[in-house]
């Protein structure tokens, strides 16, 4: 079939981005498949694998679609299109906001909180990444993830590192931040290496003993999680979101209590790095997700709706941050 891919960023990512990858790895997945792919992106993006077509943000880009057997929404069209459609809702959406009945989520728990109950788990490609080295030393821990996003906990992260007497990398973030009002972090024992992709970026994960992930909202998904333990880390981190379905009992650890996590990371060596990485490739693969978007296309194909009703955020009672105590 021929299928377009309609992204709201350009592409390929430069630097890190999370939903920029997914998106490249899907369409390079199905055309893998025998599948036709096309971008519609914004204007400078570029792709040596698929056709693209910029489209000019001065009209709807609903109204620039080439002709497709279906659409591949990523938050980009805002109108009706006459192909069908799938979207998927990558972040969280606003309370109350109503989603069409063609959405996917991107894990079981970020469909129930928004109505829904059809997701597809977002999935890595390998060639990106390269094989683990399993002989280089471990000493730090790592942060991975916006560190001027207050919900991803970077400072949780900085005092988890320092009750466990470790040394703590973080990517994502510099050490003088405005984004946060003023933050400047004093502290010698992290490491800023900034918003990086890339080999260095996967250099820096295949030299940490384990990710800390401290979230303070309903993670969607996480990518980070993956990219971690597809390095043979494993995860420690709060039970929010879809953490509980990623982080089972064989790669990580979970608690809403930093003094847990920093109490269960002496254990660290205890966790199989190689079995980390292999469950990667066993769940949270790209052609994995690839596959399991195909047969839900299929169904759109025919005519189906996948969810009765369409989904709707309903009014949210959480905190701002949810709870982490000290």
């Amino acid at each position: 079939m021929r299928i377009a891919i309609a992204f709201d960023r350009q592409i390929p990512a430069v630097r890190y981005g999370g939903s920029d990858r997914i998106i490249w790895w899907l369409g390079k997945e199905l055309i893998r498949l025998g599948h036709q792919v096309v971008y519609v992106v914004p204007q400078g993006s570029v792709c040596d694998f698929a056709e693209v077509i910029p489209y000019d943000a001065n009209h709807r880009p609903e109204q620039q679609l080439p002709e497709v057997d279906l659409v591949h929404d990523f938050g980009v069209l805002t109108g009706r299109v006459d192909v069908p459609l799938l979207f998927t809702l990558q972040g969280n959406g606003a309370p109350g906001t109503r989603f069409p009945r063609n959405t996917v989520f991107i894990s079981r728990n970020h469909a129930e909180r928004h109505g829904g109950s059809v997701f597809v788990y977002n999935g890595i490609d390998p060639d990106d990444y390269g094989e683990p080295d399993w002989r280089v030393p471990r000493k730090h821990l790592l942060f991975l993830a916006l560190a001027s996003w207050k919900v991803k906990n970077v400072r949780g992260a900085i005092r988890i590192a320092r009750r466990a007497g470790r040394p703590l990398a973080v990517v994502g973030g510099h050490r003088l931040n405005f984004n946060m009002g003023f933050r400047l972090t004093l502290d010698s024992n992290v490491r800023f290496h900034g918003v990086i992709g890339g080999k260095r970026k996967n250099r820096i994960i295949n030299r940490s003993s384990a990710l800390l992930f401290p979230v303070r909202w309903h993670e969607p998904f996480g990518i980070a999680l993956i990219e971690a333990l597809y390095f043979g880390c494993p995860v420690f981190g709060t039970p929010y979101g879809s953490l509980p379905e990623i982080v089972i009992p064989e790669v990580g650890v979970l608690a809403d209590n930093e003094s847990e996590l920093a109490r269960r990371l002496a254990n660290v060596g205890q966790f199989d790095r190689r079995r980390c990485h292999q469950y990667v490739g066993d769940e949270f693969s790209a052609d994995l997700m690839t596959r399991r978007y195909l047969r839900l296309y299929e169904r759109v194909l025919n005519g189906e709706s996948l969810h009765d009703q369409a989904p709707v955020t309903p009014d949210n009672s959480d905190p701002k941050l949810l709870p982490l105590a000290k």
